[in-house]
């Protein structure tokens, strides 16, 4: 006669209990590390720069190719700025004028009223992007001077990374005349 063993693997309840438990902290320490609620803000903060820093250029290469008696930075003066929402809930407190505009037309009706369509050899860009949240606190903001032909683009940074004081700190130190904002543009002291 043969005698049958049967062989009893497999993992008891309390091992499994262990296993779930380690991962569990394991997947909390990661959460709590990487912080991806500050990584999506960064990313949206990266995608703030590469705009402000794309618009800018357009409106350089608009400025350089545009015959400067006919040369128009759109709607605008010193005091008012076009915006994608009402300032009164941002940082453009000292700004009077705000328009509530999402439109990205590059021919001159856009947020930035800018004829950017009209540059020998096409557009530098497609349209005139917009803030990643967009809402009354997150927008894209513009000022200019048409006499001076001098112009000044807004961002607010949200990532404690690109925020002023932060370790890529963008708004302070971009030589615009407020702390708080990202600032980019021609005008001297960014003071628009």
């Amino acid at each position: 006669t043969q005698i049958v063993r049967i062989s009893k693997r497999g993992f008891t309840l309390i091992e499994l209990l262990v296993v779930i438990a380690i991962l569990a902290v394991l997947a909390t320490a990661v959460v709590l590390v990487l912080n991806p609620a500050e990584l999506i803000r960064q990313g949206r903060d990266s995608t703030r720069l590469n705009d402000m820093t794309n618009i800018q250029a357009a409106l350089a290469l608009y400025l350089s190719d545009a015959n400067p008696a006919t040369a128009s930075l759109g709607a605008c003066s010193a005091t008012l700025a076009k915006c994608t929402y009402a300032a009164t809930a941002s940082g453009f407190t000292t700004r009077t004028g705000c328009t509530v505009s999402t439109d990205t037309t590059i021919a001159g009706s856009g947020w930035v009223d800018v004829d950017i369509g009209s540059v020998s050899g096409g557009s530098p860009l497609s349209r005139f992007p917009v803030d990643p949240v967009n809402d009354a606190t997150a927008f894209y903001a513009y000022a200019c001077d048409n006499t001076s032909k001098w112009y000044e683009l807004n961002a607010r940074m949200e990532s404690v990374k690109y925020s002023s004081g932060g370790g890529g700190d963008a708004e302070s130190k971009d030589g615009g005349d407020s702390p708080t904002i990202f600032e980019v543009g021609n005008d001297p002291g960014l003071n628009l």
